[in-house]
C-alpha cells in the first residue's frame, strides 16, 4: 500500500472518527468506539473505497498510534483528540513529568499569551514530552514554534493531567504563566 493511500486514509479516519462521525452516517459510541463494518458502509456511500485490510494497515503503521482497534477486531477508534459531543473518554490521571511540550504556530502566539493553552473544538489541550513530536505538530499549522510546559508545577497546583493510550498528554488548559518559549 502506498503511503499517500495511507496519509489519506489517516486523515479521513481522522476526520469522521474524532469530529463529524455522521457525515457518512457513522455512530460513535460514549468511549469513542465505531463498528468497523459500519465504518466501511458508510464510507462507501460517501464515494470512499476502505476495507479492513487498509484499515488495519493504517492503525498498525501509523507512528503516531491515533487509532486502535477493539480486542474483538469489530470496532475502532480515535485515542484521542475528539471534538464531537458524543465522545466521552476516560482517562486515568497520571502525575505529569516536570516539563512538556506544546507545539504550535508562531501565529497563534498573541491568543496564547493572552489565554494560555486552551481546548479550542477538542476536549483537551494535547502535550508532548518530547520536543520533536511538539515541533512536527507546529508545523502543521504554519512557522512552528514549540512552547516548555511548567507541567509539575501546575499539577502541584491542582491542575489534572492524562496520558492517552498513543502517549499524548492531555490536562483541560494551560494559563499563560506556566508556558515559557523553548
Amino acid at each position: 500500500m502506498s503511503k499517500k493511500l495511507l496519509d489519506e486514509t489517516s486523515k479521513f479516519l481522522s476526520f469522521v472518527l474524532r469530529h463529524q462521525p455522521q457525515a457518512i452516517g457513522l455512530t460513535l459510541d460514549s468511549d469513542g468506539w465505531a463498528n468497523i463494518d459500519a465504518l466501511i458502509s458508510g464510507a462507501a456511500r460517501d464515494g470512499r473505497h476502505l476495507s479492513r485490510e487498509l484499515i488495519e494497515n493504517v492503525v498498525t503503521s501509523s507512528d503516531k498510534k491515533r487509532f486502535t482497534i477493539s480486542a474483538d477486531g469489530h470496532c475502532i477508534r480515535a485515542v484521542q483528540g475528539h471534538s464531537t459531543k458524543s465522545v466521552d473518554l476516560q482517562f486515568e490521571q497520571k502525575q505529569p513529568p516536570q516539563t512538556l511540550y506544546h507545539g504550535t504556530a508562531t501565529r497563534f502566539l498573541d491568543s496564547i499569551h493572552e489565554q494560555g493553552l486552551i481546548p479550542g473544538q477538542r476536549h483537551q489541550v494535547h502535550l508532548s514530552d518530547e520536543i520533536a513530536t511538539a515541533s512536527a505538530v507546529g508545523q502543521r499549522y504554519g512557522t512552528p514554534v514549540v512552547l516548555k510546559v511548567a507541567a509539575k508545577q501546575m499539577e502541584e497546583q491542582g491542575f489534572k493531567f492524562y496520558q492517552a493510550e498513543n502517549g499524548v498528554w492531555l490536562t483541560e488548559q494551560v494559563p499563560a504563566r506556566f508556558l515559557a518559549p523553548l
